[in-house]
């Protein structure tokens, strides 16, 4: 299937819903103190970049980029929001926003892309899906403190 990336924002109804979806889905399957997903006030930042995918004229994911800047001497950028509508799922949604946001990295010069998700049962498939691209299992990274709910991965960004 051929999907169309845009660099996006907060403004059209449809990704509105995806984001408060993601956001409520994050919230029933984490206990409060270490969900990570983030309100849509956080896209007004200028550090967070949005890209959607569409299939035609119909949603069908999204992934996000929070640059960090530089940390402990590297550039850091962080994956945030990878999020699939449901009849969408097993279809390159996240394999498509994946390769944009790392092209991204690689062309901002960011060195490191990290990213946190659950450690439930419900996060296996995100799990096997960074694994099965590249990323390690690491500490935690930026702002991030050990949670026992959460799961953080890395993977060197070549230049």
């Amino acid at each position: 299937m051929m999907f169309k990336v845009k660099y996006d924002d907060v403004s059209s109804p449809a990704v509105i819903d995806l984001l408060e979806d993601h956001l409520s889905a994050m919230q029933a399957q984490t206990p409060p103190e270490s969900v990570h997903a983030l309100d849509l006030t956080a896209y007004e930042s200028p550090d967070l970049h949005l890209w959607t995918v569409w299939s035609n004229d119909e949603l069908a994911g999204c992934g996000a980029l929070k640059d960090h800047g530089v940390l402990n001497g590297e550039h850091l950028g962080e994956i945030k929001t990878m999020r699939t509508k449901a009849n969408f799922l097993r279809q390159g949604v996240a394999d498509t926003v994946l390769s944009t946001i790392i092209e991204f990295a690689r062309n901002q010069g960011i060195q490191r892309l990290s990213l946190e998700t659950g450690h439930t049962e419900h996060f296996h498939a995100a799990q096997k899906f960074y694994e099965d691209k590249g990323f390690i299992k690491t500490e935690p990274f930026a702002d991030y403190f050990p949670d026992p709910h959460s799961v953080f991965y890395t993977i060197t960004v070549s230049q």
